[in-house]
């Protein structure tokens, strides 16, 4: 799943329909000059709603689209006709989308199950028709409510990947070399930093037709949680991963540094991300004889599992795929 129309982010102008108004009405027919009040209620406007759809992966058919307003309510007519509500607009995202006030950044909704319904905007109420205020002290009631005016602002939807492991690590690190050999996954591959621009998937075969998916997220550096690099942009992609593995290359001046800058980055963007299951990978590691592998795992960071692995070799890709397993389950 790697395509330039990969778009998680889109900033638009919701509007709800406007409640239509009340009616003001008498009965009126043959022989019956001063019939009582039968003006019916105004419909309601229409709402603007969320639905999950796990068939999209990308924000794109949003792009374009900077004013979503629905259908506003029908007036109330006579002889108690209530008028028609406004239709709704349903808007279809993927699964871990999250709505955001555009102006406060308060968390508007989530959506995390297909088919699932949440309004972003609620229609405004249908007003009253005379009819509703009629009583036996004022049986002839000269006025009717307005409609109630819809909700309207502006909207910032973030897509939020859905993925069972998020490889994290500095750009060029082999994340979608990995992510190339144990999926279908097609992601470009070059030898320069930052080829990774947007977050790819892939699912990855595991033993009696079992799976996971796997995200390659582009690359982090020193910094990233101040806006460096790709900045934080993509930083929100790993909070959806129930599991965090970190890939460093063989070549690596100092793993355990760069070990402690990526948890720093991750920390600083949310602490909470320091909870999720982790493991580390020293990729490339097709470069080491067996006396440079012994002197690097003296060197490991503490606390994490870790393995050597080699993408070009497929050197400890099993192993890799049953400890992931294993930690996810």
């Amino acid at each position: 799943m790697s395509s330039p129309n990969f778009i998680d982010y889109v900033k638009f102008h919701s509007r709800s329909g406007n409640g239509g108004a009340g009616c003001l009405h008498f009965h009126r027919e043959k022989f019956v000059p001063k019939g009582g009040p039968d003006g019916g209620d105004g419909g309601r406007g229409g709402h603007v709603i969320l639905k999950g759809n796990a068939q999209l992966w990308t924000l794109l058919h949003l792009k374009y689209r900077k004013h979503i307003a629905a259908e506003n309510g029908k007036a109330g007519e006579g002889q108690n006709m209530t008028g028609a509500q406004g239709k709704d607009e349903i808007i279809e995202v993927p699964l871990g989308t999250v709505a955001r006030d555009s102006e406060t950044n308060e968390l508007l909704c989530e959506i995390n199950h297909d088919g699932e319904e949440i309004i972003l905007s609620p229609g405004g109420r249908g007003g009253k028709g005379n009819a509703f205020f009629a009583t036996p002290t004022q049986q002839a009631p000269q006025y009717a409510q307005p409609g109630e005016p819809g909700k309207e602002g502006w909207v910032i939807l973030e897509l939020k990947l859905l993925a069972d492991v998020g490889l994290v690590g500095f750009p060029n690190a082999g994340k979608s070399t990995l992510l190339s050999v144990v999926s279908a996954a097609k992601p470009k591959i070059a030898d320069y930093a930052f080829t990774t621009l947007t977050p790819n998937l892939g699912v990855v075969s595991y033993h009696d037709n079992k799976s996971f998916v796997m995200a390659d997220i582009p690359g982090i550096i020193e910094g990233a949680a101040e806006g460096k690099g790709l900045g934080i942009r993509f930083l929100r992609h790993i909070e959806r991963n129930a599991l965090l593995l970190f890939l460093i290359p063989a070549d690596s001046r100092d793993i355990r540094t760069e070990y402690g800058i990526l948890l720093n980055e991750l920390k600083k963007y949310n602490p909470e991300l320091l909870d999720k299951k982790r493991l580390l990978a020293i990729t490339k590691s097709d470069l080491l004889d067996e006396e440079l592998q012994a002197a690097i795992e003296k060197e490991m960071p503490s606390g994490i599992p870790a393995l050597f692995i080699s993408s070009v070799t497929n050197k400890g890709i099993s192993n890799l795929k049953e400890l992931i397993w294993k930690t996810l389950h």
